[in-house]
Protein backbone atom coordinates (compact mmCIF):
# COMPACT_ATOMS: atom_id res chain seq x y z
CA UNK A 1 0.00 0.00 0.00
CA UNK A 2 0.63 3.61 -0.19
CA UNK A 3 1.97 5.43 2.81
CA UNK A 4 3.11 8.90 4.15
CA UNK A 5 6.17 8.72 5.72
CA UNK A 6 8.84 11.26 6.81
CA UNK A 7 13.08 10.26 8.17
CA UNK A 8 13.94 13.70 9.57
CA UNK A 9 12.06 16.63 11.11
CA UNK A 10 11.40 19.89 9.57
CA UNK A 11 9.01 21.33 6.96
CA UNK A 12 6.67 19.99 4.54
CA UNK A 13 9.31 18.60 1.93
CA UNK A 14 10.29 16.13 4.43
CA UNK A 15 7.15 13.71 3.66
CA UNK A 16 7.60 11.59 1.07
CA UNK A 17 4.83 8.92 -0.76
CA UNK A 18 6.16 5.17 0.14
CA UNK A 19 5.00 2.00 -0.60
CA UNK A 20 5.16 -0.33 2.24
CA UNK A 21 4.06 -3.51 3.26
CA UNK A 22 0.66 -3.93 5.85
CA UNK A 23 0.81 -7.49 7.67
CA UNK A 24 -2.53 -9.24 8.56
CA UNK A 25 -4.00 -7.58 11.94
CA UNK A 26 -3.02 -8.66 14.92
CA UNK A 27 -5.00 -10.74 18.12
CA UNK A 28 -6.96 -7.50 19.30
CA UNK A 29 -6.29 -5.24 15.76
CA UNK A 30 -8.60 -5.10 12.71
CA UNK A 31 -7.52 -4.24 9.33
CA UNK A 32 -9.15 -0.70 8.38
CA UNK A 33 -9.35 0.16 4.49
CA UNK A 34 -9.45 4.06 4.77
CA UNK A 35 -11.80 6.23 2.75
CA UNK A 36 -10.88 9.66 4.45
CA UNK A 37 -7.95 10.61 6.21
CA UNK A 38 -8.30 13.56 8.89
CA UNK A 39 -5.67 16.54 8.88
CA UNK A 40 -5.10 18.36 11.60
CA UNK A 41 -2.26 20.74 13.19
CA UNK A 42 -0.92 18.40 15.37
CA UNK A 43 0.46 16.45 12.69
CA UNK A 44 2.65 19.57 11.58
CA UNK A 45 3.88 19.60 15.37
CA UNK A 46 4.69 15.76 14.70
CA UNK A 47 6.44 16.02 11.12
CA UNK A 48 8.01 19.80 12.62
CA UNK A 49 9.37 17.90 15.68
CA UNK A 50 7.95 20.41 17.72
CA UNK A 51 6.30 17.34 19.45
CA UNK A 52 9.18 14.11 19.03
CA UNK A 53 8.74 11.01 17.91
CA UNK A 54 10.74 7.94 16.72
CA UNK A 55 12.00 7.96 13.66
CA UNK A 56 11.18 6.90 10.56
CA UNK A 57 7.58 7.46 11.11
CA UNK A 58 4.38 7.25 9.58
CA UNK A 59 2.00 10.59 10.23
CA UNK A 60 -1.44 11.04 11.34
CA UNK A 61 -4.25 9.94 13.78
CA UNK A 62 -7.15 9.99 12.72
CA UNK A 63 -9.13 7.86 9.31
CA UNK A 64 -12.55 6.67 8.67
CA UNK A 65 -13.04 3.90 6.48
CA UNK A 66 -14.24 0.07 6.43
CA UNK A 67 -13.16 -3.00 8.20
CA UNK A 68 -11.38 -5.19 5.71
CA UNK A 69 -9.70 -7.88 8.34
CA UNK A 70 -10.45 -8.71 11.65
CA UNK A 71 -7.54 -10.62 14.36
CA UNK A 72 -7.84 -12.89 17.13
CA UNK A 73 -10.49 -11.66 19.49
CA UNK A 74 -12.14 -8.96 17.90
CA UNK A 75 -15.80 -9.50 18.30
CA UNK A 76 -17.32 -5.87 18.56
CA UNK A 77 -16.87 -5.43 14.79
CA UNK A 78 -17.20 -7.23 11.26
CA UNK A 79 -16.21 -7.02 8.02
CA UNK A 80 -17.61 -4.24 6.19
CA UNK A 81 -18.39 -1.97 9.39
CA UNK A 82 -18.40 1.85 8.78
CA UNK A 83 -15.50 2.80 11.78
CA UNK A 84 -13.71 5.95 12.66
CA UNK A 85 -10.84 6.61 14.82
CA UNK A 86 -9.05 9.82 16.18
CA UNK A 87 -6.74 7.96 18.04
CA UNK A 88 -4.98 5.22 15.86
CA UNK A 89 -1.31 4.75 15.56
CA UNK A 90 0.56 7.22 13.99
CA UNK A 91 0.18 6.54 10.37
CA UNK A 92 -3.06 6.95 9.03
CA UNK A 93 -2.26 9.12 6.10
CA UNK A 94 -1.89 5.61 4.36
CA UNK A 95 -4.52 3.88 2.10
CA UNK A 96 -4.71 1.20 5.04
CA UNK A 97 -3.75 0.43 8.99
CA UNK A 98 -4.12 -1.95 11.42
CA UNK A 99 -5.45 -0.64 14.61
CA UNK A 100 -6.41 -1.66 18.33
CA UNK A 101 -10.26 -2.21 17.84
CA UNK A 102 -10.66 -0.36 21.06
CA UNK A 103 -9.71 2.88 19.72
CA UNK A 104 -12.29 2.41 16.99
CA UNK A 105 -16.15 3.88 16.60
CA UNK A 106 -18.86 2.52 14.28
CA UNK A 107 -20.23 5.18 12.77
CA UNK A 108 -23.91 6.17 12.36
CA UNK A 109 -26.26 6.20 9.37
CA UNK A 110 -25.89 9.90 7.83
CA UNK A 111 -22.55 10.59 8.89
CA UNK A 112 -20.11 10.18 5.87
CA UNK A 113 -17.16 8.92 5.70
CA UNK A 114 -15.52 12.35 4.60
CA UNK A 115 -17.10 13.98 7.56
CA UNK A 116 -16.11 11.38 10.16
CA UNK A 117 -12.67 11.72 8.81
CA UNK A 118 -12.89 15.34 9.64
CA UNK A 119 -15.06 15.52 12.91
CA UNK A 120 -13.23 12.84 15.05
CA UNK A 121 -10.43 14.05 16.04
CA UNK A 122 -11.67 17.91 16.21
CA UNK A 123 -15.03 16.76 17.36
CA UNK A 124 -13.92 15.53 20.29
CA UNK A 125 -11.44 18.05 21.20
CA UNK A 126 -14.68 20.68 20.96
CA UNK A 127 -16.22 17.80 23.21
CA UNK A 128 -13.96 17.91 25.81
CA UNK A 129 -13.20 21.37 26.05
CA UNK A 130 -16.65 22.24 25.92
CA UNK A 131 -17.47 19.45 28.60
CA UNK A 132 -14.91 18.45 30.53
CA UNK A 133 -12.06 20.85 30.47
CA UNK A 134 -14.38 23.17 31.67
CA UNK A 135 -18.44 22.56 31.42
CA UNK A 136 -19.58 25.72 29.76
CA UNK A 137 -23.24 26.88 31.43
CA UNK A 138 -26.64 28.66 29.75
CA UNK A 139 -26.08 32.47 29.51
CA UNK A 140 -21.77 32.42 29.84
CA UNK A 141 -19.54 34.35 27.53
CA UNK A 142 -16.90 32.31 26.24
CA UNK A 143 -13.95 33.26 23.95
CA UNK A 144 -12.43 30.90 20.99
CA UNK A 145 -9.91 32.14 18.95
CA UNK A 146 -9.05 30.71 15.41
CA UNK A 147 -12.50 30.43 15.23
CA UNK A 148 -12.80 29.84 11.53
CA UNK A 149 -10.83 26.83 11.69
CA UNK A 150 -11.83 23.57 11.67
CA UNK A 151 -12.10 22.66 15.79
CA UNK A 152 -13.49 26.65 16.61
CA UNK A 153 -16.03 26.36 13.82
CA UNK A 154 -17.21 23.44 15.69
CA UNK A 155 -16.76 25.24 18.95
CA UNK A 156 -18.38 27.91 18.29
CA UNK A 157 -21.69 25.86 16.83
CA UNK A 158 -21.36 24.01 19.55
CA UNK A 159 -21.15 26.57 22.59
CA UNK A 160 -24.17 28.47 21.04
CA UNK A 161 -26.26 25.07 21.24
CA UNK A 162 -25.40 25.32 25.17
CA UNK A 163 -26.67 28.53 25.20
CA UNK A 164 -23.31 30.52 25.71
CA UNK A 165 -22.42 33.61 24.39
CA UNK A 166 -19.72 32.90 22.16
CA UNK A 167 -16.50 35.60 20.73
CA UNK A 168 -14.79 34.51 17.88
CA UNK A 169 -11.52 35.72 16.99
CA UNK A 170 -10.43 35.15 13.31
CA UNK A 171 -7.51 36.95 11.17
CA UNK A 172 -9.50 38.15 8.24
CA UNK A 173 -12.57 39.43 7.33
CA UNK A 174 -13.32 36.56 4.80
CA UNK A 175 -13.14 34.42 8.01
CA UNK A 176 -15.35 36.65 10.18
CA UNK A 177 -18.42 35.65 8.16
CA UNK A 178 -17.74 31.56 8.40
CA UNK A 179 -17.99 32.46 12.58
CA UNK A 180 -20.59 34.44 12.46
CA UNK A 181 -22.37 31.93 10.28
CA UNK A 182 -21.03 29.22 13.03
CA UNK A 183 -22.83 31.46 15.70
CA UNK A 184 -20.29 33.39 17.35
CA UNK A 185 -22.45 36.26 18.38
CA UNK A 186 -19.18 38.44 17.89
CA UNK A 187 -16.16 38.09 15.59
CA UNK A 188 -12.98 39.85 16.24
CA UNK A 189 -9.86 40.38 14.16
CA UNK A 190 -7.06 39.71 15.90
CA UNK A 191 -5.00 42.42 14.22
CA UNK A 192 -8.03 44.86 15.40
CA UNK A 193 -7.50 45.22 19.40
CA UNK A 194 -9.05 42.06 20.20
CA UNK A 195 -7.69 42.20 23.67
CA UNK A 196 -9.85 45.62 24.46
CA UNK A 197 -13.32 44.83 22.96
CA UNK A 198 -13.30 41.66 24.79
CA UNK A 199 -13.06 43.78 27.96
CA UNK A 200 -15.92 46.44 26.65
CA UNK A 201 -17.89 43.26 25.87
CA UNK A 202 -18.16 41.93 28.97
CA UNK A 203 -18.33 45.21 30.51
CA UNK A 204 -14.88 45.01 32.13
CA UNK A 205 -16.13 41.38 34.40
CA UNK A 206 -13.57 39.30 31.72
CA UNK A 207 -14.08 35.84 30.53
CA UNK A 208 -14.92 32.75 32.76
CA UNK A 209 -12.43 30.59 30.35
CA UNK A 210 -10.55 31.19 27.33
CA UNK A 211 -9.63 28.56 24.38
CA UNK A 212 -7.22 29.49 22.91
CA UNK A 213 -5.03 27.16 20.24
CA UNK A 214 -3.20 30.11 19.03
CA UNK A 215 -0.29 30.08 21.02
CA UNK A 216 2.41 32.55 21.59
CA UNK A 217 0.83 35.26 19.71
CA UNK A 218 -2.25 35.77 22.20
CA UNK A 219 -1.23 34.01 25.08
CA UNK A 220 -0.59 36.53 27.58
CA UNK A 221 -3.17 39.01 25.71
CA UNK A 222 -6.32 35.95 26.46
CA UNK A 223 -5.23 35.74 30.42
CA UNK A 224 -5.77 39.68 30.25
CA UNK A 225 -9.22 39.03 29.26
CA UNK A 226 -10.00 36.21 31.98
CA UNK A 227 -11.93 37.72 35.16
CA UNK A 228 -10.47 36.76 38.79
CA UNK A 229 -10.10 32.71 39.05
CA UNK A 230 -10.48 32.68 35.11
CA UNK A 231 -9.26 28.92 33.55
CA UNK A 232 -7.28 29.81 30.33
CA UNK A 233 -7.50 26.37 28.22
CA UNK A 234 -4.08 26.58 25.96
CA UNK A 235 -4.78 23.75 23.44
CA UNK A 236 -2.90 24.76 19.95
CA UNK A 237 0.16 26.38 19.06
CA UNK A 238 -0.33 27.87 15.33
CA UNK A 239 2.19 30.99 16.20
CA UNK A 240 4.40 28.90 17.84
CA UNK A 241 4.81 27.29 21.26
CA UNK A 242 4.34 29.68 24.34
CA UNK A 243 7.28 31.06 25.84
CA UNK A 244 8.63 30.26 29.87
CA UNK A 245 6.99 32.37 32.04
CA UNK A 246 7.03 33.00 35.95
CA UNK A 247 3.79 31.47 37.78
CA UNK A 248 3.23 34.48 39.58
CA UNK A 249 2.13 36.00 36.27
CA UNK A 250 -1.20 34.30 37.40
CA UNK A 251 -1.17 35.41 40.35
CA UNK A 252 -0.98 39.16 39.55
CA UNK A 253 -3.64 38.63 36.96
CA UNK A 254 -6.26 37.27 39.08
CA UNK A 255 -5.73 33.78 40.71
CA UNK A 256 -5.97 32.61 37.49
CA UNK A 257 -6.05 28.79 36.25
CA UNK A 258 -4.09 27.28 33.25
CA UNK A 259 -4.06 23.76 31.46
CA UNK A 260 -2.57 22.48 28.92
CA UNK A 261 -4.97 19.74 27.97
CA UNK A 262 -4.99 17.04 24.84
CA UNK A 263 -7.41 15.09 23.73
CA UNK A 264 -5.58 11.50 24.04
CA UNK A 265 -6.42 11.83 28.28
CA UNK A 266 -9.78 12.37 28.05
CA UNK A 267 -10.50 9.65 25.76
CA UNK A 268 -8.25 7.18 27.53
CA UNK A 269 -10.70 4.94 28.18
CA UNK A 270 -13.44 3.17 25.90
CA UNK A 271 -16.40 4.31 28.32
CA UNK A 272 -14.60 7.67 27.80
CA UNK A 273 -14.21 7.41 24.15
CA UNK A 274 -17.69 5.51 23.54
CA UNK A 275 -19.26 8.59 25.67
CA UNK A 276 -17.35 11.43 23.39
CA UNK A 277 -18.13 9.52 20.40
CA UNK A 278 -22.00 9.18 21.27
CA UNK A 279 -22.39 12.70 22.33
CA UNK A 280 -20.23 13.97 18.72
CA UNK A 281 -22.92 12.12 17.15
CA UNK A 282 -25.63 13.40 18.92
CA UNK A 283 -25.21 16.84 18.44
CA UNK A 284 -24.15 16.31 14.88
CA UNK A 285 -27.33 14.29 13.73
CA UNK A 286 -29.73 17.17 15.69
CA UNK A 287 -28.23 19.73 13.36
CA UNK A 288 -26.72 22.08 15.77
CA UNK A 289 -22.90 21.20 15.00
CA UNK A 290 -22.16 20.45 10.75
CA UNK A 291 -19.34 19.99 10.26
CA UNK A 292 -18.19 21.15 6.80
CA UNK A 293 -14.81 19.48 4.63
CA UNK A 294 -13.50 22.85 2.81
CA UNK A 295 -10.38 20.92 1.50
CA UNK A 296 -9.57 17.61 0.23
CA UNK A 297 -5.91 16.52 -1.27
CA UNK A 298 -4.97 13.08 -2.75
CA UNK A 299 -3.16 11.14 -0.42
CA UNK A 300 -0.09 11.85 -2.41
CA UNK A 301 -0.53 15.67 -1.78
CA UNK A 302 -0.15 15.66 1.79
CA UNK A 303 2.74 18.28 1.53
CA UNK A 304 0.38 20.33 0.17
CA UNK A 305 -2.01 20.25 2.67
CA UNK A 306 -0.19 20.98 5.07
CA UNK A 307 0.96 24.10 3.34
CA UNK A 308 -2.28 25.03 3.32
CA UNK A 309 -2.35 24.63 6.70
CA UNK A 310 0.47 26.05 7.77
CA UNK A 311 0.22 29.39 5.86
CA UNK A 312 -3.72 29.63 7.53
CA UNK A 313 -4.95 29.07 4.27
CA UNK A 314 -7.58 26.89 5.34
CA UNK A 315 -10.89 26.71 7.38
CA UNK A 316 -13.38 24.35 8.31
CA UNK A 317 -11.64 21.05 7.77
CA UNK A 318 -9.29 19.10 5.55
CA UNK A 319 -9.18 16.30 4.37
CA UNK A 320 -6.59 13.46 2.29
CA UNK A 321 -7.92 11.35 0.12
CA UNK A 322 -6.35 8.05 -0.53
Amino acid sequence: MHAIRFDKTGGSDVLKLETVELPAPAQGEVRLRHTAIGVNFIDTYHRSGLYPVPLPSGLGREAAGVVDAVGEGVTAFKVGDRVATASGPLGMYAQASNIAAKELVKLPAGISDEVAAAAMLKGLTAWYLLHETYKVRRGETILVHSAAGGVGLILCQWGKALGANVIGTVGSQAKAQLARDAGAAHVLLLADGWEKKVREITGGEGLPVVYDSVGKDTFEASLNCLRPRGLMVSFGNSSGAVPPFSPGILSAKGSLYLTRPTLFHYIATRPELERGAAELFAVMQSGAVKVEVRQRFPLADAKAAHDALESRRTTGATVLLP
